[in-house]
């Protein structure tokens, strides 16, 4: 991406008056999507964001600027600006010697969705609509994405390392409206990989459409939600987002050195039921949080956080491992060139039990079954969490029965971590998403087996 003596004198130049430690990060990114939504294509879009951000750490001090000017002229401007904002100037020279890393990529790419004309990836859309349309009349509004991306890092530090990514995305969602005597309701289906275009030999996307077709026609006979405790039942993948969000984010380093989380200093304690694993991996093959190299340039590494439930290890990136002498954990992600990274998940899971599903359900009198999980809220420093549910069925004597209009899932991470009792032996990765965190988003994946909770409070309006 950059030659190698223009990357070590920019490096140079930045620890010029003996900053402590610095860093160059290069990205260069394509971006392609296409929306399709109420009978017609709304937008169709691509485009290539290409720069560099530079970090210089001084004592406690951090420097950053950020140039698109990839001259050695941009670059070294860059860098005394970030020098200067470190240590606000100063002598002497520090030399860098880079060694090249080279982390192995656990993913191919067969078909680099550039090479795929814009009318190919429209027809999918029009193959979704027609398709989520002719599941019944009651669909009144069909919304259709596709997108795709390809970006490629370099990350070179002081330290001598140089090591670079190749980092592809393809994702693909439906989204249905139906209209019936209880108003609109809603169903949605999508997948994404870390793939090129062969993401579609995997996933139909006419089938991709009639499931969500199917989850808002199914949801216009839904009853209300119960209100008040209630056994819940998480299925296979639609769970996993409420542990990223309620249990994930506590265990990042940041948030524990501030003491915002309700994990801090309680690494070596039992702070789930003994039966439940939790692991970020950002190793896992062609999953949405993948990647060779974090935004640090550390190989992707998988995590246990917490073991049979004792809280093992927190997630670090570089700088937080450094003051705790330790190495990076491969959490350090940012957005783009243009932010400092920070402690983000990768994918994040709950592994597999032992137990039959079908007797998790014959098992739980009476409950709640959540199919899928919509947005939430967390509060780190407590745990405290509101989860909307977007597909979820009554459990009546051992048995899932009728559908139950949305309602929300509320309590707390370490409390439910605690609570389950349950652990199926059927897991399954989430839908891809992206983890929001002070103004950043990047790309995560998330999954747990099928998993009950004892008690968890139900936010809905049944009597």
């Amino acid at each position: 991406m950059l030659d190698e003596s223009l990357v070590a004198s920019t490096l140079d130049t930045a620890m010029t008056g003996g900053a402590d430690w610095a860093e160059v990060f290069v990205e260069d990114k394509r971006t392609s999507s296409a929306r399709f939504d109420d009978g017609r294509i709304e937008e169709l879009t691509s485009g290539r964001d290409r720069g560099a951000g530079i970090r210089v750490v001084a004592g406690d001090t951090t420097g950053f600027a950020h140039t698109a000017d990839l001259s050695e002229a941009g670059l070294r401007s860059a860098a005394e600006a970030a020098a200067a904002a470190a240590r606000g100037g100063g002598g002497g020279v520090n030399k860098v010697s880079l060694e090249r890393q080279h982390a192995s990529r656990s993913v191919d790419i067969t078909t680099y969705p550039e090479t795929i004309a814009k009318a190919t990836k429209v027809e999918l859309l029009t193959q979704a609509n027609e398709a989520a349309r002719e599941a019944g009349d009651a669909i009144s509004q069909v919304s259709a994405n596709y997108g795709d991306s390809r970006r490629r890092i370099l990350v070179a530090n002081s330290d001598g390392l140089l090591a670079e990514d190749d980092q592809v995305r393809t994702m693909f969602a439906v989204a249905c409206v139906a209209l019936g005597d209880t108003g609109m309701q809603t169903g949605r289906e999508s997948a994404g990989r870390t793939v090129g275009f062969e993401l579609f030999d995997q996933y139909d996307v006419t089938d991709m459409a009639r499931t969500a077709a199917q989850r808002a026609i199914t949801k216009l006979s839904a009853r209300p939600a119960p209100s008040g405790a209630q056994t819940v039942v998480v299925g296979p993948g639609g769970g996993g987002v409420l542990f990223h969000e309620a249990c994930g984010h506590g265990l990042e380093a940041d948030l524990v050195a501030k003491k915002a989380s309700v994990f801090a200093d309680r690494v070596g304690e039992l702070v789930a039921s003994p039966m439940v694993t939790l692991i970020d991996d950002g190793t896992m093959p062609t999953e949405w949080g993948n990647f060779a190299i974090d935004d640090e340039g550390r190989p992707a590494q998988s995590n246990v956080l917490i073991k049979d439930g004792i809280l093992t290890d927190y997630m670090y990136d570089q700088i937080r491992a450094r003051k705790e002498g330790r190495p990076s954990s491969g959490n350090g992600r940012r957005q783009s060139y243009q932010h400092l990274p920070m402690v983000r998940m990768t994918n994040t899971y709950i592994t597999a039990g032992e137990d039959d599903p079908a007797d998790i359900i014959a098992s739980t009198e009476n409950g709640v079954y959540v199919a899928q999980l919509g947005g939430g809220q967390v509060n780190t420093a407590t745990g405290d969490f509101v989860f909307g549910m977007t597909e979820a069925y009554l459990i009546e004597n051992g048995k899932i029965t009728e559908p139950i209009r949305e309602g929300n899932l509320i309590g707390n991470g370490p409390e439910v971590l605690n609570r389950i009792d349950a652990l199926g032996n059927d897991f399954a990765m989430g839908h891809p998403g992206t983890c929001g965190k002070d103004g950043q988003g990047v790309p995560v994946g998330d999954g747990t087996p099928t998993l009950r909770v004892t008690s968890l409070t139900v936010g809905g309006t049944a009597a």
